[in-house]
């Protein structure tokens, strides 16, 4: 006799859309133009490509060189958006289409470049992060002096404002940093031979960025910038006092060395950076461009910028704030007050040494 019970009835939901897995992300990092970082990449990639999986060149500058074109092969190129720009017609990877079509990993070459205008977004390196959000694994490169945080340090060793920057957390949240290294007379001799510029611009490298000197300096930069990577993602030892940095900074034009600065120091500790600058009379229009430029450095550095109003005076509202967050390290400029000045209002720096206790204070001279 059938059961009279009936069947409960089964609800089925379907099942969410999962968000995808980041990508992976691979930079290649060089001390310049010029050691093999594309090439390297292109390498890599092909392993990839034999293994058969689904691989593509996003975007590839060769720069004219014949081994960095060599090295491409038969890669696979996914085609290059066309942006007019007056007679010109620009071209830049087509982000939306490369998430179409879901490569497992896609090599985006010079992540310090600026798209051209009409682009979805300002940097590559912002092109890249598209990619890695939507699950794509990226195979990128970069100088180090493309750096934010290096930018100061660049000018003074080698003479050379660089203008297109990548803010550090792009190097510090990649899942491998490949260093390319070559020494700097290895790096002259392919310039002598033409394997980095056409001959016209030989001469010139060689004289000016491309020096022993610089290409040394640089050299050095880009060891000591992996091996504080390599430090970072080490496991944490015993247990210590946890380091927090402020920077303080005015609307003058070394506020932006200041943040740097503090960005480096806040690096090596692993600590929060916090840049603040205390309100006073209204600004001119040039330094509120130097605050909002100043507000975008740091936050380019991972740091927070807060502008505080004054309470008591700049020295004691710094204080304040210093203890409030538990500052252990304190970044000041080198005053540019006159003496009179200093007489009447006070010395900032000699108040906060005065004021404070724990506390590292770093003077950072105007020069």
């Amino acid at each position: 006799m059938p059961d009279p019970t009936p069947d409960p009835v089964r609800l089925t939901r379907p099942a969410p859309d999962l968000p995808p897995r980041r990508g992976r992300h691979r930079v290649f990092l060089g001390m310049a133009a010029g050691v093999g970082k594309t090439v390297r990449a292109l390498n890599d990639l092909r392993d990839r490509h034999a293994l058969g999986e689904n691989v593509l060149i996003g975007v590839l500058e060769t720069h004219g060189r014949a081994g960095t074109e060599a090295a491409a092969g038969n890669l696979p190129r996914f085609p290059l958006l066309e942006l007019p720009r007056g007679a010109a017609l620009l071209k830049e990877p087509d982000v939306a289409g490369l998430i179409a079509r879901r490569p497992d990993a896609v090599l985006i070459d010079e992540l310090a470049h600026t798209n051209a205008p009409g682009s979805a977004r300002t940097r590559r390196w912002e092109d890249a992060e598209a990619l890695l959000a939507a699950g794509i694994d990226v195979y990128s490169t970069l100088n180090v002096q493309h750096l934010e945080s290096l930018n100061d340090v660049v000018a003074r060793l080698t003479g050379v404002r660089v203008r297109e920057r990548v803010p550090d957390h792009v190097l510090a949240d990649a899942d491998e940093v490949v260093l390319i290294d070559l020494p700097p007379e290895d790096l002259r001799r392919r310039l002598r031979g033409g394997q980095v510029y056409a001959p016209q611009k030989v001469e010139q490298a060689l004289t000016h960025f491309f020096t022993a000197a610089n290409l040394t300096a640089l050299r050095e930069l880009a060891l000591r910038h992996v091996t504080q990577t390599v430090e970072a993602d080490a496991p944490p030892g015993p247990p210590g006092a946890h380091e927090v940095v402020v920077v303080a900074v005015a609307a003058e034009s070394t506020a932006l060395r200041l943040i740097r600065r503090g960005g480096q120091i806040a690096g090596r500790l692993h600590a929060p950076l916090h840049v603040i600058t205390v309100s006073g009379p209204r600004l001119s229009a040039q330094q509120a461009r130097l605050l909002e430029t100043a507000r975008e450095i740091t936050h380019a550095l991972g740091g927070t910028f807060d502008v505080l109003p004054a309470q008591g005076g700049v020295a004691d509202t710094l204080v304040r704030h210093a203890t409030r967050v538990n500052a252990t390290q304190i970044v000041l400029g080198e005053t540019s007050r006159s003496r009179w000045l200093e007489f009447l209002r006070g010395d900032i720096i000699r108040h906060v040494l005065r004021a404070t206790r724990d506390v590292d204070v770093h003077v950072i001279s105007r020069d």
